[in-house]
């Protein structure tokens, strides 16, 4: 593996370099647009440390691989998610930290700092099994021992606890008391009788309904992204 950094015409630079993918072939490519050399020996460095099977490597760049892998097989709302999850409740934490540094304790202290924030459990579950995720993929993919999560343990819970919910009575009469507003008389209906969720009902359209059969078909749900 080996590369060479060359300043182009344009004054910008490029690094030409060779490198063995996973599957064992020899390649030769380039990239080009870097404002420095070092710049450019900096990507490259980069690029080998995501190519090597190297627990060493600190999690924020690991990140950037595992999000590679799983752009691949998961659907963009679930790496939407994901992402804000890890930038905003994990990597503050470790990303600096080398994956095979990251201890039980480190975890345990990053899961009680959560815990004082006030979120729901629920929340809680997600944000551990998010951290958990990536280091099972470590553990699997790039020869980290052991995720250091099990031995932490989880926090937050699953399942929420069970919501109150509407009487046929209760319903009624709040259906009343809407009434002059057709719109949200419509969604409320909507709602209660079938079951449907906020997202599936935002996102029907006219020929979902059949009004001569009485159905409604429901294949899509809208969900907002990076506030659109």
């Amino acid at each position: 593996m080996s590369c060479n950094a060359k300043k182009d015409p344009n004054g910008t630079w490029r690094i030409q370099y060779r490198w063995t993918d996973w599957t064992g072939t020899k390649k030769k490519s380039q990239k080009r647009g870097f404002k420095t050399k070092k710049e450019a020996e900096e990507w490259y460095a980069h690029f080998m440390l995501q190519q090597s099977s190297d627990p060493t490597m600190m999690l924020a760049d690991f990140w950037e691989i595992y999000k590679a892998d799983m752009e691949k097989r998961l659907r963009k709302t679930t790496i939407k998610q994901k992402e804000y999850v890890m930038n905003d409740k994990i990597l503050p934490y470790f990303g600096k930290t080398p994956i095979n540094e990251i201890t039980a304790p480190m975890i345990r202290k990053w899961q009680g700092e959560m815990m004082e924030k006030g979120f729901k459990p629920t929340y809680l579950k997600t944000i551990h099994n998010q951290l958990s995720a990536i280091l099972n993929y470590a553990v699997n993919f790039y020869d980290l021992r052991s995720n250091p999560c099990r031995k932490a343990g989880s926090m937050g819970k699953s399942k929420a606890d069970e919501r109150p919910y509407w009487t046929l009575e209760e319903f009624q009469e709040f259906s009343d008391a809407i009434m002059d507003k057709q719109d949200s008389w419509i969604a409320f209906q909507i709602l209660f009788w079938t079951g449907m969720r906020i997202g599936e009902l935002l996102a029907l359209q006219v020929k979902d309904i059949d009004f001569e059969q009485g159905t409604i078909t429901v294949d899509e749900s809208l969900t907002r992204l990076d506030g659109e």
